[in-house]
């Protein structure tokens, strides 16, 4: 797999859900700032992850699904795409632990130097929500990456508790550009500052780490309370009565006769 010149890391974690579980919107927690401290702390604590050169390739690695071992593979700055694989049971336990943005200490067979990698893609079985194949990213510490990062509302907005007023998120995620170890699991946006119909919180309003930079253009509206749409009406159409069709009947048979 050719390694991409500008680090750029594109997450497409397919039945994420099967794996990973996603903050709940809404909540109401700690001040952010404590909370963005302690989100770099969980981003720094290590996540090891064992795994094996692959010798089995192509449709053959249907075999090894079948003994609980996931195929991947490794590649990043200055590697060569390596085949690898990896117990499932393993790599469902980092996934967990990792998500989308922490960072793995892969380690191949008995080789002492480890990689520092990213779980970028992730493919799951739709069916039986079993893990298909995994991509790990090798990162440089001190190179800096471009990948997307969830943003989860939390508070309450009170102008959304008048009737007939909702809280809308216009933007899931925002992308943006830091060191790997710099990495956030989410950035929080606090909606207890719309106290208005049609307030609205842009990208330029997000609170994020100083070592954080965010690329998404600061002019895009992330939440936004505003009137909820009415509700169409479905017009009914009048039943046909029965006597119409004994009538219609009726002619038939005397033009028959």
């Amino acid at each position: 797999m050719p390694f991409d010149e500008k680090h750029k890391i594109s997450y497409n974690m397919t039945g994420l859900g099967a794996g990973v579980e996603r903050p709940a919107l809404r909540l109401t927690i700690a001040p952010l700032h404590h909370r963005l401290e302690e989100a770099r702390k969980r981003i720094m604590e290590r996540v090891e992850l064992k795994t094996e050169k692959r010798a089995v390739l192509g449709k053959k690695v249907k075999s090894l699904r079948r003994q609980g071992i996931i195929p991947a593979v490794l590649y990043g700055h200055e590697i060569d795409s390596i085949p690898l694989q990896v117990e499932e049971r393993e790599l469902r336990r980092a996934l967990s632990l990792a998500g989308e943005h922490r960072l793995i200490e892969l380690k191949i067979g008995r080789s002492r130097k480890p990689h520092m990698v990213l779980a970028r893609d992730v493919q799951w079985d739709v069916i039986t929500g079993r893990p298909l194949h995994v991509d790990f990213y090798a990162v440089v510490m001190t190179e800096k990456i471009t990948t997307a990062v969830p943003l989860v509302l939390v508070g309450e907005a009170p102008a959304a508790s008048q009737a007939d007023v909702v809280l809308l998120q216009e933007l899931d995620e925002v992308e943006v550009q830091c060191l790997p170890g710099e990495l956030i699991e989410a950035i929080e946006v606090d909606v207890g500052e719309l106290e208005e119909v049609d307030q609205a919180i842009y990208v330029k309003d997000l609170r994020v780490p100083p070592t954080v930079e965010i690329l998404t253009d600061p002019e895009q509206i992330v939440a936004r309370v505003g009137w909820a749409a009415p509700e169409e009406v479905e017009e009914e159409v009048p039943a046909v009565p029965e006597e119409v069709e004994v009538i219609a009947k009726g002619k038939e048979e005397e033009s028959e006769d």
